[in-house]
């Protein structure tokens, strides 16, 4: 499941450099508004709108304005969320799925790097024999 998950973060890079050669993102913004971020993923306005509703993992910062102000974090998402639904074919409920799972593994990954920091290493055998049990134990429940 990890390497899924590193895969496709090596894939949405890929196609954000490629989005960046035609329209490309400062590096330095913290917020792009809703027609910036239609012209980087090539959605238009409304299918974000739609996604801003069915994806709650897509949350663009409204000022005072009420304008949508997404961040890099929001167009990383968008880029996935496009993969998943236009080009591997997953249906809106499908790709939820996938990146709550997607989600739910970085948290892991975070949290393993978490409980190694604390111990200062010494576990770190220990650990990794655990999170391998485990992921045996998930692959008989699947």
């Amino acid at each position: 499941m990890a390497r899924l998950a590193v895969r496709g973060d090596k894939t949405v890079t890929r196609l954000l450099r490629k989005q960046e050669e035609e329209y490309p993102i400062s590096q330095e913004r913290l917020y792009y508004r809703i027609g910036e971020v239609s012209r980087i993923t090539g959605i238009k306005p409304h299918v974000l709108r739609y996604w801003e509703s069915e994806f709650r993992v897509i949350k663009p910062h409204k000022g005072g304005s009420l304008q949508r102000l997404y961040r890099r974090k929001d167009l990383d998402l968008i880029l996935k969320i496009r993969k998943l639904l236009y080009e591997e074919g997953f249906t809106i409920s499908g790709a939820k799925k996938k990146i709550r799972d997607l989600e739910r593994a970085e948290n892991n990954r975070v949290k393993l790097r978490l409980v190694e920091k604390r111990s200062g290493g010494k576990d770190h055998d220990l650990l990794l024999a655990v999170r391998e049990e485990l992921r045996g134990i998930r692959g008989l429940l699947e």
